[in-house]
């Protein structure tokens, strides 16, 4: 019953895309889309794990973060 109560309470976190993709690289571009996002002023709720916080970390320039959860 515990595991059931943890997976309930996982924390996320809010990602919207602020910068363009025009002249970035090409593995910034990727993870931009990695991340569910292509184009400026889009949104994503995403679960916060330590290999989406790398992708947001590469391309924290072009994005606005928000905790949420």
């Amino acid at each position: 019953m515990a595991t059931k109560a943890k997976a309930a309470a996982k924390k996320t976190v809010t990602v919207t895309q602020i910068g363009s993709p025009i002249g970035r690289t090409k593995d910034q571009r990727d993870t931009l889309i990695g991340l569910g996002l292509n184009k400026r002023h889009r949104t994503r709720v995403l679960e916060d794990t330590p290999s989406v916080r790398g992708m947001i970390n590469k391309v924290q320039h072009l994005l606005r973060v928000e905790q949420s959860g």
